[in-house]
């Protein structure tokens, strides 16, 4: 496939996370975290930071925090819709930092809908 999504979603990233890192709002919130992973790869930080809750997103985030990561793989485990407005995602992302060998980083991640929009709240890694 030419230009697959970051997410491994095994879309087109013109179907895919394109659309969102461009304006449209997630459906849901396993596609929020997709969309996230996806930016996070390809290091787009005003998108991670407008899909952040809040209450808990840092201050700043540039390019240069997202330096030195590379983003290999994602598996989404489970998605959980908890309520009209909550929801819980739980995946494995698979990094490689530096020269370092690939490491995974398993998150539960929890998600809320303001406004009609997907937020990500906060996660908690295993």
């Amino acid at each position: 496939m030419r230009n697959p999504c970051p997410c491994y979603s095994g879309k087109a990233y013109a179907d895919c996370c394109q659309p969102l890192h461009h304006g449209l709002a997630a459906p849901n919130a396993e596609r929020l975290m997709r969309s996230r992973y996806s930016a996070y790869a390809l290091k787009l930080p005003d998108y991670i930071l407008q899909t952040w809750q809040a209450d808990t997103r840092p201050t700043t985030l540039t390019q240069e925090d997202l330096k030195g990561i590379k983003w290999l793989k994602l598996q989404v485990l489970s998605h959980t819709q908890v309520d009209a407005d909550h929801a819980l995602v739980k995946f494995v992302a698979t990094f490689q930092s530096g020269q370092q060998k690939k490491e995974q980083l398993t998150e539960h991640s929890r998600f809320s809908r303001e406004s009609g929009q997907w937020l990500y709240i906060d996660g908690q890694i295993d």
